[in-house]
């Protein structure tokens, strides 16, 4: 079985500037989504239901969003598809 290449994960100052100020639940479960990446590779963590993992469209084309909750969604991209960067562009509290 072929092991898929763990991901870095780097962070905007923006996202960095609004993990700051989420709720400490809504920075664990980050945390958590944060780890998998690592630990288990970016295809692997997309599978992962309770996240939501899902492309955007329009002006975001090319990124991602994942959910942290209702509220809460995390904006990324992937810089780098063989290392497999991942760039956090934002954490924010999403208007439905």
């Amino acid at each position: 079985m072929k092991m898929e290449p763990r991901a870095i994960v780097d962070f905007s100052k923006l996202a960095k500037k609004q993990l700051e100020k989420v709720p400490t639940f809504i920075a664990k479960k980050f945390l958590e989504w944060v780890q998998s990446l690592e630990l288990d590779g970016i295809e692997a963590t997309r599978r992962l239901r309770a996240y939501n993992d899902e492309a955007l469209k329009g002006e975001r084309k090319g990124q991602r969003s994942i959910r942290l909750s209702r509220s809460y969604r995390v904006i990324y991209e992937i810089l780098n598809k063989e290392v497999k960067i991942i760039k956090v562009l934002e954490v924010n509290k999403h208007d439905y």
